[in-house]
Formats: structure tokens, C-alpha cells, sequence
């Protein structure tokens, strides 16, 4: 099983790589974690936010692995838990299937990646900024897997 986190956005600072990458370095085979990175729209005075939304989110479905599991990160969505992420992880792995993860940018994440998502998740009420949430997702990751794991990361 491979995990895919479709984002939207390119050149990220350097201390959302080197995050990012730290938890990509932990993660184990089986569970790898993919990066594919959208590019923003072209902002113009004239385009609205739901266009820019619209046209990132076309190329996010675009970039779908077939048959994977899609979960939108979604302020509407559940809050889970480490344990409930560990627990949907296990299912994942279990599975076999692929997972795909879609994080919108700074306009949000279009209807249509909400809608062809089977799960939405929310990792907080509060309004991220898209580059933190790369960093956020990969450890937390990395965090459920420790937690099947039984690895002395998670102490909670």
C-alpha cells in the first residue's frame, strides 16, 4: 500500500521539506508516503477563489491513483484521533489498497474533491496553512504507524 498526499502547491520552504522529509524517511515499505504536488492556479483580479478551487481541484482528480481510497482533509469533516488514525491505518494496510490524501491550498479544496472522497477528516477547526499540514499529516502518519507497532514514539 502506498500512500498518495495530492496537495496543492509547489516550492515550499525549506522547513516544510526538511520536515516533511524526516517523517517520508520513517515511514516503512509498507506504508510508503508519496508526495504529488499540484500547482496553484494562475491568480488573475479577475478570477474568483471558486475558479482557482475548481481548476486545482481538477488536477487533483486527475492525479488519483485508480481504485484508491480517498480521504479529503476537510474542515468539515471528523476530527480523529492518533487511536482512530492508527485504527483506520491498520484497516488501510489490511486493505491493500492505496490511499489518497487531498490537501487544498490557500483558496481551500474544490466540491468535487469533497464529493468523490469516501471519507472527509478534519485536523483542526482552526485554518492551517497548507504547507504546515504536508508536515502535520506525515507525522501523524508516522505516529499511527508506531502506534500498530507497538514503537515507543507514541506515549500518549
Amino acid at each position: 500500500m502506498q500512500i498518495h498526499l495530492i496537495a496543492v502547491g509547489t516550492r515550499m520552504p525549506a522547513w516544510v521539506m526538511s520536515g516533511y522529509g524526516e517523517y517520508v524517511r520513517r515511514m516503512p515499505h509498507e506504508c510508503s508516503l508519496r508526495l504529488v504536488e499540484i500547482p496553484l492556479s494562475k491568480r488573475r483580479k479577475t478570477q474568483s477563489a471558486l475558479k482557482n478551487r475548481q481548476e486545482e481541484g481538477k488536477a487533483m482528480l486527475a492525479a488519483l491513483p485508480e481504485q484508491a481510497t480517498v480521504v479529503a482533509l476537510d474542515m468539515r469533516g471528523k476530527a480523529w484521533s492518533t487511536e482512530t488514525l492508527a485504527a483506520r491505518l491498520q484497516g488501510w494496510l489490511q486493505a491493500g489498497r492505496d490511499i489518497a490524501l487531498l490537501v487544498g491550498g490557500p483558496d481551500g479544496l474544490a466540491e468535487e474533491c469533497v464529493a468523490r472522497a469516501d471519507m472527509r477528516w478534519s485536523l483542526s477547526p482552526l485554518t492551517l496553512p497548507h504547507a504546515l499540514v504536508r508536515v502535520l499529516l506525515a507525522e501523524q502518519l508516522y505516529r499511527a504507524w508506531s502506534v500498530i507497532q507497538g514503537h515507543p514514539y507514541h506515549r500518549g
